[in-house]
């Protein structure tokens, strides 16, 4: 993804009591069509708009979003706030997305 253009990225944390489990669901549901890999602590998915990097850590989930020149940002965020979303167990997710430019 090296381009002459700043890239554009978001990364957001979302407090969750399991976040290897909502990375390890969110791989397996996109790996029907996207390529993906992932462990206990992290995942990887290369989407359309570009790539989301997945970290667990204590008692949380950090999301970094690498998007595509011309990505639509709000549009990737949102794809990915609602999947998780989908993937919670009672939890409600408050995602806080912050921009910048690589």
């Amino acid at each position: 993804m090296t381009d002459t253009t700043a890239q554009p990225l978001s990364s957001a944390t979302i407090a969750t009591v399991e976040p290897a489990r909502i990375i390890a669901r969110l791989c397996k549901h996109w790996g029907h069509k996207f390529p993906v890999s992932h462990d206990d602590t992290q995942g990887r998915i290369e989407l359309p708009f570009g790539l989301c990097l997945l970290r667990a850590g204590e008692g949380q989930l950090s999301v970094r979003l690498e998007g595509v020149a011309g990505a639509d940002m709000a549009r990737f965020e949102q794809v990915v706030a609602d999947h998780a979303q989908r993937m919670a167990r009672g939890e409600t997710y408050a995602w806080h997305w912050q921009r910048t430019a690589a």
